[in-house]
């Protein structure tokens, strides 16, 4: 189990076997994305994952810690993810590209985990989301700013670019890529701006890149 890095939970959560505890997350996430947060009852998540209401109450205060404890597993995987990517290579466009391809990845392999971070995002979730947004976009702020601060002063980047705007750009096309594999919503968007049903992901990439190349160029 990737490791929990904030402490919305009780220190006894993290005290019992990885599998229980893996199992109460597992059962967690799947009611949080078909119910979404207000509909989900902790008392059934309980039940599914073998477990009593009293036991849950001795391992969350409430049913918010239990979902931040979702949300801040689900930044651990991402985290494990973009840990991955190779920035000791020198081309920045090779960098992206392999962010494109792990926003991917991680879409089709914690699809509910995605629909979970969805929900969160929303305006009536803002009380609980903004005590993850920081930590969730931070990782990814800090990455951009890096390989475009590098790639500037390497001169492979125009050196009149704003790199806090770009990377703020480079975010939103990429975490829209990543939404485009997560839900039905976002897949019917792709293809009604595609115009394809099943577009092939080489291709796909190979196009979204030539973009970010072309937006990034010196003398453009």
């Amino acid at each position: 189990m990737a490791s929990l890095e904030n402490k919305f939970h009780k220190s006894t959560f993290d005290k019992i076997d990885p599998e229980r505890k893996q199992r109460i997350i597992d059962v967690a996430i799947s009611h949080f994305a078909k119910y979404g947060f207000k509909a989900t009852n902790i008392n059934n998540i309980a039940s599914e994952a073998g477990i009593s209401i009293g036991s849950m109450y001795s391992y969350f205060e409430s049913k918010d810690d239990l979902y931040l404890t979702v949300g801040d597993y689900g930044y651990s995987l991402l985290a494990r993810a973009l840990s991955e990517v190779n920035r000791k290579q020198k081309d920045h466009l090779k960098i992206f590209e392999e962010l494109l391809r792990i926003s991917r990845r991680y879409a089709l392999d914690y699809p509910e985990l995605n629909q979970v971070y969805l929900e969160m995002t929303t305006q009536g979730m803002s009380a609980l989301s903004d005590r993850l947004s920081y930590q969730f976009e931070e990782i990814t702020a800090n990455l951009y700013h890096s390989i475009l601060e590098k790639a500037q002063e390497e001169g492979q980047v125009d050196p009149e670019i704003d790199i806090r705007v770009v990377s703020f750009c480079l975010d939103n096309l990429i975490m829209m890529f990543q939404y485009s594999y997560t839900s039905d919503y976002y897949r019917n968007r792709m293809k009604i701006f595609l115009g394809e049903e099943n577009p092939d992901e080489e291709v796909l990439i190979e196009k979204v890149m030539l973009f970010i190349k072309r937006s990034l160029a010196k003398g453009v």
